[in-house]
């Protein structure tokens, strides 16, 4: 199939580049050279502050480009009809853009004293992006995925994370290397149900030194392997009639409460 462009706007969704951005938004790292996609002028303005690559910027032909781009990057200007079959937003935003995800590793995560929220097989993107963002708002140094947890650059975890994901390091670990964190002085606390017995509650858990904070799956928790990896199980109080707290809110608590200890010994 031949590429029409007019005007220098993309008109073919047989276009090189869109067949790459839908790539990316489809997660399909090989197809997309290893790119990632994100879509609306917030996510692109927090990507250029957090000094990430951006590949190409496509911008759809009835709006116009934002001032902060650098003239640097590519830009390829979209027809509405070739911009909008990329989107799974109900309301496409006009603008989106190709990056090259930041190489992280585990020892990015382990600086000074780390705080560092474990997530194990979490499977809604949008309690992944909730936790990445509250993990940078609380000072935590680092997030860490198990195997069986969504991507943290899904769409909708991308969107949840407010950028967060730009700048906070987030790396998948295997069970050995989680294992190997108190090796290296890390207290390992899993959250567990209030009424799990021996059970610390969270205002008597001491965050101060070297903390991993595990947080299991929305459905089954933590699996008996990463409870017995624990050497401290820890509970949120709650007077109210609930069985347990959805997993980005208890996550955002725990650290909320390591954050306010760790501030008050400063």
């Amino acid at each position: 199939m031949a590429i029409i462009e007019s005007a220098g706007i993309v008109t073919s969704r047989a276009n090189a580049r869109v067949k790459q951005l839908r790539a990316a938004f489809a997660g399909q790292a090989r197809l997309s050279g290893g790119m990632v996609a994100i879509e609306g002028e917030k996510l692109l303005g927090e990507a250029i502050r957090s000094g990430l690559v951006l590949k190409t910027i496509f911008v759809s032909e009835r709006r116009e480009l934002p001032r902060f781009v650098p003239k640097s990057v590519e830009v390829v200007w979209l027809s509405e009809d070739v911009f909008g079959s990329l989107m799974e937003t109900q309301t496409p935003q006009g603008i989106a853009a190709l990056l090259v995800p930041p190489l992280r590793s585990l020892q990015d995560v382990l600086v000074s004293t780390p705080l560092i929220l474990v997530v194990a097989g979490l499977q809604d993107p949008g309690n992944l992006g909730t936790l990445i963002r509250s993990a940078e708002a609380f000072g935590a140094s680092g997030v860490v995925a198990t195997p069986g947890t969504v991507s943290a650059w899904n769409q909708k975890s991308l969107r949840a994370s407010a950028g967060s994901i730009f700048r906070l390091p987030v790396v998948g670990v295997t069970i050995e290397e989680l294992a190997g964190l108190k090796g290296r002085g890390v207290v390992v606390m899993a959250a567990v149900a209030w009424d799990t017995r021996h059970a610390v509650e969270v205002h008597d858990a001491v965050f101060a030194q070297a903390t991993a904070i595990l947080i299991g799956n929305e459905g089954a928790g933590l699996s008996e392997e990463l409870l017995r990896l624990a050497d401290v199980m820890v509970t949120i109080p709650c007077p109210g009639k609930v069985e347990s707290l959805n997993a980005a809110v208890a996550g955002s608590l725990l650290l909320y409460e390591a954050s306010r200890q760790r501030a008050m010994r400063v």
